[in-house]
């Protein structure tokens, strides 16, 4: 494809991977994409405590003993089954608070990944928001304004992921996210009597990004968040590995026909290119060489997930349930809620396998809520998934070329376009042996694609002199949980406390008192 000197030249202004951004368009005209064809839903399938795990309910727990005596041999050298609990013909028996002793003492054999994203495009999107929320964004409409006006063009790992009750933005996701995991290392330090050893951080980047993330690390070193936690582990968590995703361009929406060509008029201004990311299944290929690198060293699992996402955390419970198991890997579902009309859930197909299937695109909202009136559990997908890494290294290549790549019309400020991606969590319909953990939403699922949720589950009322009465009691109700899951992961995993209307990081020597004492 030959283009125009103004194009080559955008492309190279807007740090456009101009050979992966054709290579994408030419097997797209050229039908290479049509093999990946949509998700055909068969069934919704059920909890059978087997593959599919309800982890809020779980108390009493059997694994198979001579398969779980295996992998601890192999993973924890030194530390026998029988001290997580008792074996019983050809069964492990524990419970919860030992499995979860065993997971955190496998905290130096586990990477931690987060995918960074682009910058906040969407999320302070003001169209995107008054399309998701439109009952509810006149309400909002002016502490929307002031606080997008700061978030555009930003990457959103850098954005305050809650308001405080006093207006104030709250910390950023990532300074949250390595408070959680310095404090985790100190809990593992004080179980096993050893350190420092921690969790391994990784992360994916794009150009575009990748700068600002860097200099944000820098100061967060020495900022109140994490400087005496850093102190007291004995290590810098911020200094973690790097995969930087390229960027591709916009293509034409689907309204301008089969055929697809470049997006050239971003915001209605002619030879103007719109950089995007290609989705964060391209982890697979970017991080392709991290994940090589930490089997080398001797991990042995890796956490994937999103950076929005403030219940995207460590779970000892399943990292020692899939350390026990061997299974391929294990992904996060929530229970679905009232207020859960879009996105992924889990779903079989007619051969059997389990996948997850999108609703509207494969799945019709009315049958999937026919489903949950016969008493079946409806699972949403969080995002977060954690691989066993010699499978996941072994199988890398076959992942990169068999994931799909999926187009989708937009319609946002910068004009109407499709987008190419991968989506990371189609992976799950190409495994064969793995877990699903379904999880309590308002603990590990708190996600904001929108800054208006953000609003609503920092507990922020309306602005005055509007009209609640659109506020249905669902939405309500759905606004209160949220708000009380983020205050629970503020004050139990992150260790801040509430204090003047704002949230506030205890000291390490408070946190290490607490974790000491079992009261976090």
């Amino acid at each position: 494809m030959i283009l125009s000197a103004a194009i080559e030249a955008d492309m190279k202004k807007k740090q456009i991977d101009k050979e992966l951004t054709l290579e994408i368009l030419e097997n797209y005209n050229r039908g290479l994409y049509d093999r990946f064809s949509p998700t055909q839903v068969w069934d919704i399938p059920h909890i059978d405590g087997e593959t599919i795990l309800d982890m809020k309910g779980m108390s009493i727990i059997s694994i198979d003993a001579e398969r779980a005596k295996e992998r601890l041999a192999e993973e924890l050298p030194g530390y026998p089954l029988k001290d997580f609990g008792a074996i019983e013909g050809k069964q492990f028996i524990t419970d919860v608070a030992s499995l979860c002793r065993l997971g955190v003492l496998l905290y130096p054999k586990v990477g931690y990944g987060i995918l960074n994203g682009g910058l906040g495009t969407s999320y302070a999107d003001e169209l995107k928001n008054a399309s998701a929320f439109p009952s509810l964004f006149p309400l909002y409409e002016g502490m929307f304004s002031e606080l997008s006006a700061f978030l555009k063009n930003r990457p959103k790992g850098i954005a305050p992921a809650y308001v405080n009750p006093d207006g104030s933005p709250g910390y950023s996701y990532l300074e949250l996210k390595f408070r959680f995991l310095l404090i985790e290392s100190l809990r593992y330090s004080i179980l096993s009597g050893e350190g420092p050893a921690h969790v391994a951080f990784f992360q994916m980047t794009n150009i575009n990004t990748d700068g600002e993330l860097a200099d944000a690390y820098r100061e967060y070193r020495q900022g109140v968040m994490l400087k005496d936690l850093i102190d007291a582990a004995g290590f810098d968590i911020t200094e973690g590995r790097t995969g930087v995703q390229p960027l591709i361009a916009a293509y034409t929406h689907s309204e301008e026909g089969k055929q697809k060509g470049l997006f050239t008029r971003a915001y209605g201004r002619p030879d103007n290119l719109l950089p995007l990311p290609g989705g964060h299944g391209q982890n697979f290929r970017i991080l392709e060489g991290i994940y090589g690198d930490l089997r080398n060293e001797g991990r042995l699992f890796a956490y994937l997930g999103n950076v929005d996402n403030l219940g995207y955390l460590i779970d000892p419970l399943s990292i020692a349930y899939l350390a026990l198991t061997g299974k391929q890997a294990g992904f996060d579902f929530a229970f679905r809620t009232p207020l859960d009309v879009k996105g992924g859930i889990l779903v079989s197909q007619k051969n059997g396998r389990l996948t997850c299937a999108d609703i509207g695109p494969a799945i019709n909202l009315a049958d999937a809520l026919n489903a949950e009136k016969e008493g079946k559990a409806i699972l949403f997908n969080c995002a977060t998934g954690l691989f066993d890494l010699t499978y996941l290294t072994d199988n890398i290549t076959s992942i990169q070329n068999e994931l799909p790549m999926r187009f989708s019309d937009q319609d946002k400020e910068a004009g109407r376009y499709s987008q190419a991606e991968q989506i990371t969590w189609e992976i799950i319909g190409m495994l064969d042996d793995f877990l699903v953990f379904a999880i309590d939403k308002y603990h590990r699922f708190l996600p904001a694609k929108f800054l208006l949720e953000t609003l609503l589950l920092s507990g922020i009322p309306p602005q005055e002199g509007v009209n609640e009465g659109n506020i249905s009691k669902t939405m309500i109700a759905h606004a209160q949980k949220l708000h009380s899951g983020l205050t629970w992961l503020l004050s139990a995993k992150y260790g801040m406390i509430l204090t003047g209307g704002r949230w506030e990081p205890l000291s390490a020597k408070e946190i290490i008192r607490r974790i000491t004492n079992g009261e976090i």
